[in-house]
């Protein structure tokens, strides 16, 4: 029923739910429980802020969304053509917690933000069905391969022994890089790296460029000399925030009790006068 239903839907109401099923909407998917099956839902907030993402804008030949009342009207059309429907979710399907949610689908069909919505639409396959093509034609080739012509085999020959090669030589200049590390380390401290952005997370000529660099340790930010002493006051401050009189830390002696700290205040002329 789902499928006849979503045939019927008009092109532009089947590229909105198109959008909202690929990964470029956004739309938060779980994982939940229908009829023993899992299945995949949504809380209807996410669908209404994906139709007023940049990324829905910059979609062609599809309705257009400038506020929340048009995409809230534009779901309950995608709605009424099945591609998602309203569920109801309750505790875990299984005896752990982390189970997926148990749904069940609502007779009365609605689309609001505060309520949750399972796929029935898989979205586009064309994807999918290229990817088996093309994993049955390697499979079909590798299986095939004493059938193939003698140069075609000599070329995979060829191309197989370069990539053995480049392999060869990533692992050769990552030990000499090293063994000449360790040399620089001990004639000439701190160290030289040859190919220091080798391992890094750039680009492949990126990857070589610089060809050396001191291995030097990275600074620490030092804090600015400002904040160090941004809560210091100085003592005419103290003078006038105590009112002209200076609070003095003194040792009290005596033999009855150990020796304490007690504070002594002692009267002081201001500098104003």
């Amino acid at each position: 029923m789902s499928m006849e239903q979503q045939a019927k839907a008009p092109p532009d109401m089947k590229k909105v739910a198109q959008f909202l099923r690929s990964g470029s909407a956004g739309v938060k998917v779980r994982v939940g429980a229908l009829n023993g099956k899992r299945i995949d839902y949504f809380k209807g907030k996410s669908a209404v802020k994906a139709l007023l993402s940049p990324a829905y804008a910059k979609q062609k030949n599809m309705p257009k969304i400038t506020t929340e009342t048009e995409a809230l009207t534009v779901l309950n059309a995608v709605n009424a053509f099945t591609f998602f429907l309203r569920v109801q979710r309750g505790g875990p399907s299984g005896s752990s917690s982390s189970s997926p949610k148990s749904l069940q689908i609502i007779q009365e069909q609605k689309f609001a933000p505060d309520e949750y919505y399972a796929w029935f639409y898989d979205g586009s396959q064309w994807t999918t069905y290229a990817g088996g093509i093309l994993m049955v034609a390697i499979m079909l080739g590798g299986v095939m391969f004493p059938l193939w012509p003698p140069s075609m085999r000599l070329g995979v020959w060829y191309l197989s022994m370069c990539m053995l090669g480049l392999i060869g030589l990533f692992f050769a200049i990552a030990i000499v890089r090293l063994i000449f590390y360790i040399i620089t380390v001990i004639v000439a401290s701190p160290g030289i790296w040859i190919f220091p952005q080798l391992f890094a997370d750039v680009g492949f000529v990126d990857s070589f460029i610089p060809l050396w660099e001191w291995d030097l340790p990275k600074k620490k930010s030092k804090k600015k000399k400002g904040d160090k002493h941004k809560d210091k006051t100085s003592d005419a401050d103290k003078l006038k925030k105590n009112g002209g009189a200076f609070v003095e830390e003194v040792e009290d002696s005596g033999n009855s009790r150990p020796q304490s700290r007690s504070a002594k205040i002692e009267e002081v002329e201001d500098e104003d006068d």
